[in-house]
């Protein structure tokens, strides 16, 4: 079934990375400014921020295959709505509706907790989070390749309807090749709390948000602008910017399928975030520094890395604080974090790139991910203080 899921993660997520770098570049050709480009990523993510809690709930109660349908089917509906974009206005309503539907991770995630032994989680959500790698580093390859290297004779419809075709063939894939994996018992016990109140119960569960909040800050800074960074720095277009962040994600990817089943045992899953943390703090310095390529790709090879490693170990860690029934519905709220960052980060980082220059964003982002350090230590040490309290006491055997 993981490998079935694999599969059905690498061609949904591939769909969408084909149209990563291409929408700033459709944006641009519609007039809209820099500070105008980055809000429309972030539309998707404030949409997605709405909706995660719904989806994560209903894959809860109804099980994961429907959601993993359901959103599927919308994704590509929103992306033959983009196809036939003809102004900013209808770009903020497709990536609107694409957001919405964004149930499809939150419920892949679930489905792996939901088929792994706790000591195999993190590698498990480790393949599920290559497969997604696997998508956005052959996606924004395939989809510079499709829409030509000069924005003037760009063609983003084409890429659009591949993107369109790719989430239904997931969507069947999915009716084909998966059983549902959330067992009927499990569903009738589906917890009805939101997802304030599990972070506020749970402090554990808390930090570890509030740590994926800060570092995918950092990962939606250099998402949202990336494309005008290499624009304007560079004079890179669609094509080649597909291609850099091609080579980004295979840095992510490699780390994921192979640098995690080798670290976990020996760093464990703190020590794997720690490391994450690290990575990307180092290389979002050096390409905020850096005015050549030299440094640049270094820094950006760390951003990879940085990725590849805090991913999967933040998600293993906070699917720890679920039981069985709950796992759809803890995993959504601990994305609720990450999608906040999606939606605050491109509003942001339109603005400062513009009032202070291009290095400016990623140098904001370098910063913000330091303070995930804290939240990852805050996190550590309340899961040590409730494991010694619910360690029972030796006994004594002095006279």
């Amino acid at each position: 079934m993981l490998r079935a899921l694999f599969f059905v993660c690498v061609i949904d997520v591939l769909g969408f990375g084909i149209l990563i770098p291409l929408i700033p570049y459709m944006a641009t050709r519609f007039g809209a400014s820099a500070a105008l480009i980055t809000p429309i990523l972030g539309t998707y993510s404030l949409f997605q921020l709405l909706a995660a809690p719904l989806w994560g709930a209903l894959s809860d109660r109804y099980g994961r295959r429907p959601i993993l349908i359901s959103s599927m089917l919308g994704a590509s509906g929103s992306y033959l709505l983009l196809a036939s974009a003809t102004s900013v206005p209808m770009l903020f309503v497709a990536r609107a509706i694409a957001g919405f539907m964004a149930g499809n991770i939150a419920a892949a995630m679930a489905y792996a907790s939901d088929i792994s032994a706790r000591a195999d989680r993190a590698r498990s959500l480790g393949l599920v989070g290559a497969a997604i790698g696997i998508g956005f580093m052959l996606g924004p390859a395939i989809g510079g390749a499709l829409a030509g290297e000069h924005l003037e004779s760009a063609n983003f419809v084409r890429p659009a309807l591949v993107s369109a075709a790719l989430s239904l063939s997931a969507m069947l894939l999915v009716i084909l090749a998966l059983p549902e994996s959330h067992r009927h018992e499990h569903r009738a016990q589906a917890p009805r709390s939101s997802r304030f109140a599990l972070l506020q119960q749970r402090p554990v569960l808390g930090w570890l948000t509030a740590a994926a909040l800060l570092v995918t800050f950092s990962q939606s800074t250099v998402d949202s602008t990336f494309a005008i960074w290499a624009m304007q720095r560079y004079q890179i277009g669609p094509r080649n910017v597909g291609l850099v962040l091609l080579a980004l994600a295979m840095v992510a990817v490699a780390m994921q399928t192979v640098g995690v089943r080798r670290l976990v045992p020996r760093l464990g899953e703190y020590g794997l975030a720690w490391g994450g943390i690290a990575c990307w703090v180092l290389g979002m310095a050096a390409v905020g520094l850096s005015d050549s390529l030299w440094l640049t790709v270094p820094g950006l090879a760390l951003c990879g890395l940085g990725a590849g490693a805090f991913t999967p170990g933040g998600q293993a860690l906070a699917s720890h604080e679920a039981r069985a029934h709950e796992r759809g519905a803890v995993l959504g709220a601990y994305q609720f974090g990450s999608s906040l960052a999606r939606v605050i980060a491109p509003f942001i980082a339109g603005w400062i790139f513009e009032r202070f220059g291009a290095g400016a964003p990623f140098l904001l982002g370098c910063l913000v991910t330091l303070q995930a350090a804290w939240c990852m230590l805050a996190a550590q040490r309340r899961h040590r203080v409730r494991t010694w309290s619910a360690a029972p006491p030796t006994e004594d055997h002095s006279p």
